[in-house]
């Protein structure tokens, strides 16, 4: 069982994967991609030519859009990520788990082309036999394909470069990145925040008084699960771990694997949750459909799946049981953490436990006035608890929390005339999932959120350029019958 937790561990065949690579590039050459830019050029207000698109984050979702947008002609788009090469997304940085809990066939970053899927990749390296024999993808092998992809396809990732604040106009966006070479100030008619899971508000802390009076040297004791976790720093400790999700799994596990004396984990619930219920809403149907149904309908369906929570893959599961140091407290939740030089004292429902470390494995909340880039304007944003009922709100204030997007994921405005170019920010990530289903972070919807994502850019751009678009029409001049006796001047 062992060998399933940890999949296949492999080199990279370089050779083998340049030849996919020029494979899947003639492929894209038959689907005539790139198609030419289309999109007339905008000036914006600093007198220069504005960007069609600015895609902010590198990872999954990011890059994907943008392909999305280069095989609909859309060029002029920047697509930037704080982070190194590779770091993009959680794969080689705070996600532990060894295998995905994707059944290994998904397609997403591919947007249908056969050459660019995963398993071409690794057959690629490994062949058909391989390719059988694969139980899981291995976490590295998802963060490699994903930037074998990027390069085959041409989509180029300015890594090392954030984007630290926007301005809206009516016309178009100033953004203010930052990067090796200092600020930059560009204007974008479009802007995608494809962020990922902490995109659509931060990081979920719960707030425990004992933890406020704390030396920052106690508090380094209190990690959270997207913290640079190493599993040399758990030898011989005790270690608490308050979550049961994936995340507090991997994270256990990456310190019992490290020499850890001890994990307990805790759970509030009697017990873990038993069906992940967004595996049964993965179907074409649901995924592609969901978005048109009433605000009723979505909101039902939506507030069941998150309400039922996803159980940790097995796999996880197992991972930490081999351990007879591991154990699990149930309906046990924390109600204090107190770090001070000598450890980490937590209180529960049920009594004090005493740690050297503990790890917060809560994830990430939805809230935009938490979000740096959307919290000078969030009170304008429309929300789901402005479409639906005050009782349905207070009985789930994080699905209420959400933004009520658009049919392009765009944000839109509670008052139309107080933020111009509001729907100018489309959100690619988490937040959307209320409004267009898991379209934008699970690798099923993928393909679906990514080609509506471009879609409904491309609606936008072609009508605001229409005057131009209508004269460049008139001006077309190819005359086609000019090797014939039928030509007319």
């Amino acid at each position: 069982m062992a060998e399933i937790w940890q999949g296949v561990k492999s080199t990279r065949d370089e050779t083998a994967l340049a030849r996919q690579a020029e494979r899947a590039r003639h492929d894209l050459d038959m689907l005539n991609y790139p198609p030419a830019d289309w999109v007339p050029e905008t000036t914006g207000a600093d007198g220069r030519p504005m960007l069609d698109v600015l895609v902010v984050g590198g990872g999954m979702c990011g890059q994907t859009a943008a392909f999305a947008l280069q095989r609909e002609g859309v060029r002029k788009v920047r697509v930037i990520d704080r982070n190194a090469r590779g770091d993009e997304g959680p794969w080689g940085t705070y996600a532990r788990m060894e295998i995905l809990r994707s059944p290994k066939h998904l397609t997403g970053p591919d947007l249908g082309v056969p050459s660019l899927t995963f398993r071409a990749w690794y057959e690629a390296q490994h062949g058909a036999e391989g390719w059988a024999q694969l139980y899981k993808v291995g976490r590295i092998d998802w963060r490699d394909y994903l930037l074998w992809v990027r390069d085959a396809v041409g989509v180029v990732v300015e890594n090392g470069t954030a984007l630290v604040s926007l301005e809206l106009t009516a016309s178009g966006v100033r953004a203010t990145l930052e990067g090796a070479e200092g600020a930059e100030s560009v204007w974008a008619r479009r802007i995608v925040l494809a962020g990922g899971r902490d995109g659509a508000g931060g990081l979920r802390l719960p707030h425990f008084p004992g933890f406020d009076g704390a030396s920052a040297e106690a508090r380094c004791r209190v990690l959270h699960s997207t913290d640079g976790i190493e599993p040399e720093q758990f030898v011989g400790k005790r270690v608490g771990v308050l979550g049961a999700g994936a995340s507090a799994f991997d994270c256990a596990a990456t310190a019992l694997e490290g020499g850890a004396a001890e994990v307990t984990m805790f759970v509030r619930r009697p017990h873990l949750p038993q069906v992940n219920k967004s595996k049964g809403a993965s179907y074409p149907g649901f995924l592609r459909a969901f978005g048109s149904l009433s605000d009723a309908d979505r909101w039902r369906l939506q507030t069941y799946i998150f309400g039922e929570q996803a159980p940790p893959p097995h796999e996880s599961v197992l991972r930490c049981d081999v351990h007879s140091n591991f154990s699990i407290r149930f309906a046990e939740p924390w109600l204090d953490v107190v770090p001070d030089d000598g450890g980490v004292s937590v209180k529960t429902t049920k009594g004090r436990h005493a740690f050297d470390a503990v790890i917060l494995a809560t994830g990430f909340e939805i809230d935009l006035a938490k979000h740096p880039l959307l919290a000078s304007f969030a009170e304008n944003i429309l929300l789901w608890q402005d479409r639906i009922a005050p009782e349905l709100a207070a009985a789930d204030p994080e699905c209420a929390r959400h933004p009520y997007l658009g049919t392009g994921f765009e944000l839109i405005a509670r008052d139309a005339g107080r933020t111009p170019g509001l729907g100018r920010i489309h959100m690619f990530n988490v937040g959307a999932t209320m409004s267009h289903a898991a379209l934008a972070g699970d690798i099923p919807g993928l393909q679906i959120g990514a080609t509506r994502l471009a879609g409904a850019i491309v609606e936008s751009l072609f009508q605001e350029s229409l005057p131009d678009l209508e004269a460049r029409t008139r001006a077309f001049d190819e005359r086609e019958l000019a090797p014939t006796r039928y030509h007319v001047r």
